[in-house]
């Protein structure tokens, strides 16, 4: 997908080369594999479907079979300078627990989620009466991984009430970023993300 891409960019932006990386469900390791090139991380990921791992081994990536929601305790608190959640937020059932632990274990986090209030979402849900189908949201009803439906201002909703400090935000929609109204015309967010006095 486009979007994708300019997301893996956003992301790499965001962090500096030769730090200590963490993804949360990297999949078949795009991410960490791009991360690795370009920045020279010192990467791990963590994966709990077993064919996406063999895909990150066969990139030389390293990747542990473990599940998110079942937490981090076998990382010490501030073990990475970065975990990222690349699109996986939206797909726990407890996403509040796997950011917190994230926060723990990451001096940053960078969290990334599409924007279910997308204008092209609520258009479907207006003119067709249907669950939306768009590029950042590309499943049907029946087989989405999806399981929370969140928004730009939901987050910063709750980044504030639970005392998140948000770094940087970028938003990106029709595969550029975008500047204004990011509730609105933003499809993807990106977060940078801390806790306390650390940065």
């Amino acid at each position: 997908m486009k979007n994708s891409r300019i997301e893996h960019r956003v992301i790499s932006d965001l962090i500096p080369p030769g730090s200590k990386v963490l993804e949360l469900g990297c999949g078949e390791g795009a991410l960490l594999e791009l991360l690795v090139r370009e920045k020279e991380v010192r990467a791990q990921g963590l994966e709990i479907n077993e064919q996406s791992i063999y895909k990150c081994v066969e990139k030389g990536l390293s990747v542990l079979h473990g599940d998110i929601e079942e937490g981090l305790s076998e990382y010490k608190d501030k073990a990475f300078d970065f975990v990222i959640m690349d699109r996986t937020f939206q797909e726990l059932k407890k996403p509040a627990v796997a950011l917190d632990e994230a926060l723990r274990v990451g001096r940053k986090v960078i969290a990334a989620f599409p924007n279910f209030v997308h204008y092209k979402a609520r258009l479907q849900f207006f003119f067709k009466g249907k669950v939306p189908v768009t590029e950042a949201l590309p499943y049907e009803w029946y087989n989405t991984p999806n399981l929370h439906f969140l928004s730009v201002i939901d987050f910063f909703e709750y980044c504030a009430r639970e005392k998140i400090r948000i770094e940087k935000e970028i938003f990106i929609g029709n595969n550029r970023r975008i500047r204004r109204l990011p509730n609105l015309f933003a499809e993807i967010a990106v977060f940078l993300l801390s806790r306390g006095g650390l940065s």
